[in-house]
């Protein structure tokens, strides 16, 4: 027989009397109040606020808590709202004595240590309601036992940006998480998490709210908006299933549904004035549709709606059903119930918010979802957001469809299948048909890189001196034909030759004269020892890596250098294909040519732009032609044999280019304008071949590189005012992977200040990051998109950001 209340909180008493102090006060309240509700045939609750509670407290409570098992106490619920004075160390076993009844845990004080939340994470908790606002990890990695969690709020947890790659193994029956007001930015690790919670339905990172003419207001279950509400109310953050809307109230309206939410789903401003005319489709199908397909989980049922409200009094249901017959009264139906009169602020939105297409891609990538942002999802949305992502995002590489192992595409290669199974579509294979070696190599891509969501990250971390030596690189480039060899130039005027396999230095040459900046390099294709340095002081040579030593010397030999004429505010080099020639341009409108076998400079070419050109590049294949960028916003193409006076064309951005380059067969050029606006042009006339669609972030200062990647398959873009690198389709515009950049610690935000496709290796490349923290070092990121990591190896210091970050490639 269950120990009845009465009897338990005598057994408090008594094990207080044992222990030697008083029973708190806070206690006894809390089982009163248990027995006024098992009197009203209420769920018999027990609430425990730890606020109330001190460290002498903790023995006879323990106590209690240990038995209740075999009492009329069917729930427990522990809450914290301000500072808490018992001990941490007391309040896990606290929680963790109460077992299977407990209910809620909602932690409120963000004076929580880190060891304490670690320990949360490592080892779980036995409730179905965790609620934390002092989550102080930069990554989410909840890997203990969470099984009984349908509910989880981690709003305002501002340090929260990313995910551990285990996180949510052990949460089956997570039904309904929240994520407002932290950091989580990036759309596909985002994604790859939330998809191991098969029990999902419910998921949040900003909250719609409904403001109307004179303030902002909630909307109440019964439809009936408070219009007394003042803005303070912008500050609270319903919880999960709190509704602001209610369908039952909607009014019959006459509205086209030509016009999809692409305003509502893909939104720039803050506040919107919100016409839902798109979201109507003709009411009575499109919700008996629904009602059927949803029927699978059943967000309604009455058990699982008193449950909730018990719980949290002030929620009340996400998605209220009308019955056909009413939903037929009425006519058409605004597919997020809301009138078209409202209009609706975005409250406490997450970066990820902000991203293009944000709620499409969150739509089609996590089918089970049921309500997104506190709207519900219909399956018109379903079919337009599949729409949406196929336009603008690819799966996987290769226009691959579907996930295929390594070892299923190894078995087909050996006994020379040229066909890969087809899967759902009938229309069309899920993967491309080939035989070819290439064709093969393009699968085992796509395979290697749908099974690595989290890519590989690793830092360079260089040995081979004698003495310690930081490095702040400015500028890198790949050696064009031995895999293994890196070079990097210095904000300090040194030039330092790697094997970045091996991490260990190959070469070093020392800044000789006054402090300069690298921001040039080019290495010789026919003579692979030499390269090309320039610096922003003007200063221009060649090296020979054969004849310089490794360790630090400033000792080498007149056969491993050459000087030539100064170039002043230099920002970039290159030399052409027969590794005659070189060019070199800077803060000017001239660019400087130059013969590699005299070591004379040959000419300059004045007056080529009407803004000084920030980069210049020859043809891959064409010893004569090049191209120049400049922030005048024109690209314009030049062919030395024709004395360069007038362009072959000029193709002009809509803001100053940042950067130029040719695809590896020369078919295209590259241009990368200020504030993510990248564009394709084709090489042999200048017309414009595609437009990538990169959201910009409105700052006059984001300067963009881009770069080809797998040949010219794919092109790799970021900007120096962010810390993302995104991967899109070169031939079709669609993004298939965006790089988080992140530092190990706290505060420690990154911003890409150059990067690389590695020429060798398919879906690898280089990145030079920075960081915004003042006094810190920059550092030579590579990045293996193949190979699966959760963790990035290594952090380091970067440079501030400064002026140079404009200059070079």
């Amino acid at each position: 027989m269950a120990v009845d209340i009465l009897t338990l909180e005598n057994r408090y008493i008594d094990s207080c009397r044992r222990h030697g102090v008083l029973p708190n006060a806070a206690i006894l309240s809390s089982f009163f109040k248990a027995e006024v509700k098992k009197s009203h045939q209420e769920p018999c609750i027990l609430d425990i606020l730890i606020d109330d509670l001190k460290d002498i407290d903790f023995a006879p409570l323990l106590e209690i808590c240990t038995n209740l098992d075999t009492s009329e106490i069917e729930a427990v619920d522990i809450r914290n709202e301000s500072a808490c004075v018992l001990s941490e160390e007391y309040a896990l076993p606290l929680m963790r004595a109460i077992k299977q009844k407990l209910r809620v845990v909602e932690l409120q004080d963000a004076s929580f240590t880190k060891d304490f939340i670690r320990d949360i994470s490592e080892r779980g908790l036995a409730c179905q309601v965790l609620t934390s606002r002092s989550w102080r990890f930069r990554k989410l990695g909840l890997v203990g036992e969470f099984r009984h969690m349908h509910t989880l709020n981690l709003d305002f947890s501002s340090s929260l940006t990313s995910f551990e790659e285990d996180c949510f193994n052990c949460m089956p029956n997570l039904m309904s998480l929240s994520m407002c007001e932290t950091m989580v930015a990036n759309l596909w690790s985002t994604v790859a998490a939330l998809s191991k919670l098969p029990s999902l339905v419910e998921l949040r990172f900003q909250y719609w709210q409904y403001c109307n003419d004179t303030g902002t207001s909630f909307t109440s279950s019964s439809g009936k908006s408070d219009g007394t509400a003042d803005f303070s109310l912008l500050d609270r953050v319903p919880f999960i299933g709190e509704s602001c809307y209610d369908t039952r109230e909607l009014t019959d309206l006459d509205i086209s549904v030509e016009d999809p939410l692409r305003n509502f789903y893909s939104f720039d401003e803050e506040v919107m004035s919100h016409d839902v005319q798109s979201m109507v489709e003709d009411s009575s199908d499109s919700m008996v549709e629904d009602s059927s397909d949803d029927s699978e989980i059943d967000l309604t049922n009455h058990h699982h709606r008193n449950w909730l409200l018990d719980v949290f009094p002030r929620w009340s249901l996400q998605m209220p059903l009308q019955s056909e017959n009413e939903e037929s009264s009425r006519g058409s139906f605004t597919g997020n119930g809301i009138d078209v009169s409202m209009k609706y602020m975005s409250c406490h939105a997450s970066p990820i918010c902000k991203e293009k297409h944000y709620r499409e891609f969150m739509i089609a990538s996590l089918p089970n979802l049921k309500s997104l942002d506190n709207l519900p999802i219909r399956n018109i949305d379903k079919e337009r957001a599949t729409g949406i992502f196929y336009q603008y995002f690819e799966y996987l590489p290769y226009r691959w469809k579907s996930k295929e192992s390594v070892l299923s595409i190894l078995h087909k290669r050996e006994i020379k299948s040229g066909r890969i199974k087809v899967q759902s579509s009938k229309r069309s294979p899920s993967h491309p048909h080939g035989t070819s070696q290439h064709f093969y190599t393009r699968s085992l891509s796509a395979a290697k890189l749908g099974s690595s969501t989290w890519p590989f990250l690793h830092p360079l971390s260089l040995s081979g001196f004698e003495s310690d030596k930081g490095f702040r690189p400015r500028q890198f480039e790949y050696h064009p034909s031995d895999s293994s060899l890196m070079v990097f130039g210095t904000l300090d005027g040194e030039v330092v030759v790697i094997n970045h396999e091996s991490e260990r230095i190959v070469s070093y040459i020392p800044s000789l004269g006054a402090m300069n900046s690298v921001l040039g390099l080019c290495w010789l294709k026919k003579y692979p020892s030499k390269l090309i340095a320039g610096s922003d002081n003007g200063t221009l040579k060649l090296y020979d890596i054969n004849h310089i030593p490794r360790q630090i010397t400033g000792l080498y030999g007149n056969s491993a250098c050459v000087t030539f004429d100064e170039f002043d505010s230099l920002t970039s080099v290159h030399v052409n294909s027969t590794d005659e020639l070189f060019l070199a341009s800077g803060y000017s409108r001239n660019v400087a040519l130059y013969d590699i076998n005299s070591g004379k400079r040959l000419q300059v070419f004045t007056d080529m732009h009407h803004g000084h050109i920030n980069v210049v590049k020859f043809a891959n294949h064409s010893p004569s032609i090049f191209a120049t960028s400049s922030f005048d916003q024109d690209v314009k193409m030049w062919d030395l044999r024709q004395k360069p006076v007038n362009p072959c064309f000029t193709a002009s951005s809509s803001r100053g280019n940042v950067m130029v380059c040719f695809s590896p067969d020369d078919q295209y050029i590259l241009a990368s304008a200020v504030d993510n606006e990248v564009r394709q042009f084709m090489a042999v006339d200048g017309r414009l071949h595609l437009v990538f669609d990169i959201a910009p972030t409105k700052s006059c200062q984001n300067y963009t590189r881009s770069y080809y990647m797998n040949g010219r398959d794919y092109i790799i873009s970021g900007s120096c005012d962010e810390h993302i690198v995104r991967i899109c389709c070169a031939q079709t515009g669609r993004r298939l992977r965006d790089i988080s950049l992140e530092g190990k610690s706290l505060g420690s935000s990154m911003f890409v200040q150059s990067l690389r496709g590695d020429p060798f290796r398919d879906f690898n490349m280089s990145v030079l990051a920075a960081y915004v923290r003042p006094g810190s070092k920059s550092e030579i990121v590579k990045i293996n998109l193949l190979a699966s990591s959760d963790h990035a190896k290594g952090d380091s210091d970067a440079h501030p950001v400064c002026p140079s970050h404009i200059m070079g490639a």
